[in-house]
């Protein structure tokens, strides 16, 4: 009772320290980019006193860039946290086992046969992209499940198929790159490398209803992942039916993975680190991991993309770059440890 009523207040002050640190760190992002915007016109801005040209900035363009990435945060880092959970596997992330990579060919196949151009997009592509992302990772997906399959799956097994699946994808991207318009070409390269720089309100619309349905269904399934971490066999003893939850599961961080993909491209490692960092903070319990993870998820992308703006005057990195500095590393460390 004694160590619960702990658990309970160690996540309640973890929680309460990521949630500030999150909305400090989104005020700061307001501030930063190639005009400088001071606390006090930002205050001015929303008050009625500011310049029409701060709102501008702030209203249409910085926010809504600031919420895709708490909202692209939250979303990958539920889908790491999720297949670390059903492959009991602590490297699985969207963006290695090749999840990512199959949303993102998805989207470039019909950004070059439907669409024609990533710069003439209609209005209605911003809603579709998600769906042809989620079309990408389910193929990926069953692809790395089918493959990896030899009574059962390894963990071992589903991270070596998954960066072969990964590779594979990348190659096709590069194919049909390669056939594009230059200018297409550039901009999908850099929306590949993870970038959040079309960021506008309609993105937040596309993204925001995947979010807000399947991560409270993610966590709500709790439970499952606990029992399915300790193995098929117990948890078919405890009265789990593992392929139906499996499955639920692996759909949710699927569907997380695609979304997050189609409007901020090919974010990697964030779902690697964030489920890492809060199994550290408030242990391996998914009733308090998967909501410290989204939070970190959320801080992480938002940090780096304060940096992706500041890092050179005039211009930016993209965000899955500055990501990817921070987690090959990471990925390495574990790789050898695991």
């Amino acid at each position: 009772m004694l160590s619960s009523k702990s658990s309970k207040t160690k996540l309640f002050i973890v929680s309460t320290i990521l949630i500030v640190a999150i909305i400090c760190v989104f005020f700061l992002s307001l501030n930063m980019g190639t005009i400088k915007i001071s606390p006090i016109e930002i205050i001015e801005a929303f008050t009625g006193k500011g310049s029409t040209q701060t709102f501008n900035i702030l209203y249409n363009f910085r926010i809504p860039r600031s919420v895709i990435a708490i909202l692209i945060g939250i979303g990958m880092a539920i889908a790491g946290a999720i297949l670390q959970g059903v492959s009991r596997n602590s490297l699985a992330d969207p963006g290695i086992i090749g999840i990512n990579s199959g949303a993102g060919f998805a989207v470039i196949l019909y950004i070059f046969f439907i669409q024609g151009s990533v710069f003439q997009a209609g209005p209605l592509s911003v809603y579709i992209m998600p769906f042809f992302a989620l079309i990408g990772a389910l193929i990926a997906a069953a692809l790395i499940y089918v493959i990896a399959w030899k009574d059962g799956v390894t963990p071992v097994r589903l991270v070596l198929v998954g960066i072969g699946i990964n590779a594979a994808f990348g190659a096709l991207i590069i194919i049909f790159q390669l056939m594009m318009d230059p200018r297409d070409f550039t901009q999908a390269t850099i929306w590949l490398s993870g970038s959040i720089w079309s960021a506008s309100w309609s993105y937040v619309l596309a993204l925001l209803p995947w979010i807000l349905i399947l991560v409270p269904i993610a966590i709500s399934k709790f439970q499952s992942i606990n029992l399915l971490q300790l193995g098929d066999n117990l948890a078919k003893g405890l009265g789990v039916s593992i392929e139906r939850e499996r499955g639920l599961l692996l759909l949710i961080a699927v569907g997380l993975s695609g979304a997050c993909v189609s409007v901020g491209g090919g974010i990697s490692f964030l779902g690697l680190l964030a489920p890492h960092l809060a199994r550290m903070l408030v242990g391996p319990k998914n009733q308090r991991l998967l909501p410290v993870a989204a939070l970190i998820g959320a801080l992480l992308l938002l940090t780096s993309d304060i940096i992706a703006k500041s890092l050179m005057v005039g211009s930016e990195i993209p965000v899955g770059l500055v990501l990817s500095c921070l987690g090959a590393p990471y990925f390495i460390y574990l790789l050898i440890k695991e």
